[in-house]
């Protein structure tokens, strides 16, 4: 038999909000790889809540395919919490998507494409939003790192150190 969660079942579920903030250090500290832990974990929410039959994980790693409608589903869960801020869901993923091919420009002028995470800011701010005007979650809205996120901002710190380096050696 299949069990199935109801909104009245994640009632109170803790939900860890990242801030526009860490969401952009733990972005440019990743090289940009934040952002598909932060589209599997707004997947999974939206899979919880709304008690979608969908696999957060492929979303996230074929966002290609599905981040133009994450980005829609975030806009549109933002405004049923009364969010009056407006953005382009395509115009984000096709931002996004630019940008990411901008890495195969040459040195330096690859490391644009290292700021695709800014057209995720619109729905990571969104989504706060939605999360923090809704009764149905506690929040979990903590101003330092933790853990996982610390192991990251020191292996992301060396990896730009040895890239840096790296672009200075001629």
């Amino acid at each position: 038999m299949e069990e199935t969660i109801t909104l009245n079942e994640i009632e109170n579920t803790k939900i860890e909000i990242v801030s526009l903030q860490k969401f952009i250090i733990l972005n440019v500290i990743s090289f940009g790889l934040y952002s598909i832990w932060w589209m599997y974990k707004t997947w999974k929410f939206f899979k919880e809540k709304d008690n979608l039959d969908i696999m957060p994980v492929p979303r996230a790693i074929f966002a290609i395919f599905f981040l133009n409608g994450l980005f829609e589903k975030v806009q549109e869960f933002a405004q049923s919490k009364d969010y009056t801020k407006t953005f382009s869901s395509l115009g984000c993923f096709l931002g996004v998507i630019g940008f990411n091919i901008a890495g195969k420009l040459p040195e330096p002028y690859f490391l644009v494409s290292f700021l695709s995470f800014l057209f995720f800011l619109p729905a990571v701010e969104a989504l706060n939003y939605g999360i923090r005007n809704s009764n149905c979650y506690e929040i979990r809205d903590t101003e330092s790192f933790n853990a996982r996120q610390l192991i990251l901002l020191i292996v992301g710190g060396i990896f730009w150190v040895l890239v840096l380096m790296g672009l200075s050696v001629e």
